[in-house]
């Protein structure tokens, strides 16, 4: 797999993916052998998109046969597939547009479009027992600061919990990194999220914590957990730097986050969202779940 100067992310993966046929980097470690999926503490996903160049059907199909009870990020369209695959979709898209992380809560100007969606998405959501969707807190945007933002996500947010909490549907808003990957995002901090969340106040609206963003942006990443997970709803996952495999070839202990993440009893997902190295993907991802299986 071709691998940028600087990080990947889920967009600019997703482009790589699918003009790079065929240019599969070496693997950096050894797959570990294949071994029966055991029980854990957690519930487990992995991300679609790293696998895009695999037809649906056959990811499911792998997926199922390493442990994995859900697959996350897949649009509304997509969401049948998984079922019939005996899948859970364990976070879903509200739509298929372009500038989904940059068009977020944080601008008044975008509210109709994402509340739009949101109404739409969410009663879909609940008939295909679809527990959570994404949603964005945005790019920055000339005018508005920090204060300014967290009020308009606040407010944009408390429009849409009422429909969320009525069809048991959560929305999640996610954190990313403006460092390396999303530049201009403007929720790329965990304090920033958590004052939203707290804004809002909504059992049915929660952060998507992504691991490997918010190490790149404050590091402390199970203290942090520790301290705010009643407003996290979601976990990704991503090796640091690279957002490649989780094991020991980067800098954080994923076997001890997850057992933090467990011992909090927390009910959610967590989800995988690195891009594989090795030759055969899914051998990473048999990896990764091995990993946290705590």
């Amino acid at each position: 797999m071709l691998r940028p100067k600087r990080g990947i992310s889920r967009r600019t993966a997703l482009v790589t993916l699918a003009s790079a046929a065929g240019a599969i980097a070496a693997p950096a470690h050894a797959a570990p052998p294949p071994t029966p999926s055991r029980s854990s503490r957690l519930k487990q996903s992995f991300c679609r998109w790293p696998y895009a160049r695999t037809p649906l059907p056959e990811v499911c199909r792998r997926a199922k046969q390493i442990g994995f009870a859900a697959i996350d990020l897949l649009y509304p369209e997509e969401w049948q597939v998984a079922r019939g695959a005996d899948l859970t979709v364990s976070m879903g898209y509200a739509s298929r547009r372009e500038r989904f992380i940059a068009t977020g809560f944080n601008d008044p100007a975008n509210h109709e479009l994402l509340l739009g969606e949101l109404t739409t998405a969410i009663p879909l959501a609940a008939d295909a027992h679809v527990p959570n969707v994404i949603a964005m807190f945005g790019n920055r945007v000339a005018g508005i600061d920090d204060a300014a933002a967290i009020a308009n996500c606040t407010a944009g947010l408390s429009k849409i919990a009422p429909l969320a909490e009525k069809h048991g549907v959560t929305i999640c808003v996610e954190l990313l990194n403006s460092k390396v990957d999303h530049a201009g995002y403007q929720g790329d901090r965990t304090a920033f999220g958590v004052a939203v969340m707290k804004g809002v106040n909504s059992p049915r609206v929660k952060l998507l914590y992504d691991i490997y963003h918010m190490q790149i942006m404050e590091g402390d990443v199970i203290r942090t957990i520790r301290d705010n997970i009643n407003w996290i709803g979601h976990f990704h996952t991503g090796g640091v730097p690279g957002r490649h495999e989780i094991n020991a070839g980067q800098e954080l202990n994923y076997h001890a986050i997850a057992a933090a993440i467990a011992d909090l009893n927390f009910p959610g997902y967590v989800a995988h969202e690195f891009v594989p190295t090795r030759s055969d993907p899914f051998e990473s991802l048999t990896e990764a779940f091995q990993l946290c299986a705590v």
